[in-house]
């Protein structure tokens, strides 16, 4: 039988980077990697929170003007669910710790104040005294080429009732903007509702999971919607070494 393993562990150290840059003892370490857990968690609520209060402001000035184009519309939905944490890198030292966020689109988080208010969050979340937090946002250059943020437009497009074929097919049409070499998305669960959970997936180009030197990027994501819970991989073969 064929043995799974995730992609990105596979290549660690090869092709792909750690996420957290730091040292512990031991007997500290379970401590260290519970904070990053806890740092994590508070910024990527806190986006949500903000992202929830845009949309629901949004949606009070449309229902206020009397007409609403279908293509504004649209816009509105794209810029709304793209704009996802692809990482967010932890460095610590002796009196500090960096928090570099990589965002496809940091729209939210160029607001005068965000920042400060996410830093006075996350003080009380991790409890540090004797450290400082410091934030950095560092933008995508190709957004499109992030898994995750394919990811969270397909649960964008899904829980609009859109078709799950149609979603997956839109979400390959847009890695066409960034410089890839293959991608496959597959989707398992009950579709379109039926009472048989069932998989779908489409490929294009190549991916080669067994070569360590080939640059390959994954994600697998959740999405709940009125019929349960779905289960979104991608896999983007970007290059090889």
């Amino acid at each position: 039988m064929g043995q799974k393993i995730n992609p990105l562990g596979f290549r660690l150290g090869t092709t792909q980077n750690h996420h957290s840059f730091w040292f512990a003892q031991p007997k500290n370490y379970s401590e260290g990697l519970q904070e990053d857990k806890k740092i994590r968690n508070c910024i990527k609520n806190y986006i949500q929170k903000n992202r929830k209060k845009g949309s629901n402001r949004k949606m009070e000035s449309d229902s206020s003007s009397e007409v609403i184009t279908h293509s504004s519309y649209r816009k509105k939905d794209s810029g709304s669910s793209s704009e996802v944490i692809t990482h967010i890198e932890i460095q610590k030292e002796i009196d500090t710790i960096h928090a570099i966020i990589h965002i496809g689109f940091p729209n939210l988080l160029k607001k005068k104040g965000t920042i400060e208010e996410l830093e006075k969050d996350l003080q009380k979340e991790v409890n540090s005294i004797n450290q400082r937090l410091n934030i950095a946002i560092e933008k995508v250059k190709e957004p499109y080429r992030e898994p995750n943020i394919l990811a969270e437009y397909i649960a964008f497009q899904l829980k609009n009732r859109v078709s799950f074929r149609k979603a997956m097919k839109k979400a390959i049409e847009l890695t066409k903007k960034a410089d890839i070499r293959g991608v496959k998305v597959k989707i398992a669960g009950r579709l379109a509702g039926k009472e048989i959970a069932r998989a779908e997936c489409i490929k294009k180009g190549r991916l080669p999971l067994q070569t360590i030197r080939a640059k390959i990027d994954y994600c697998c994501y959740p999405i709940r919607t009125i019929y349960g819970v779905l289960g979104v991989k991608i896999w983007i073969f970007v290059d090889e070494e």
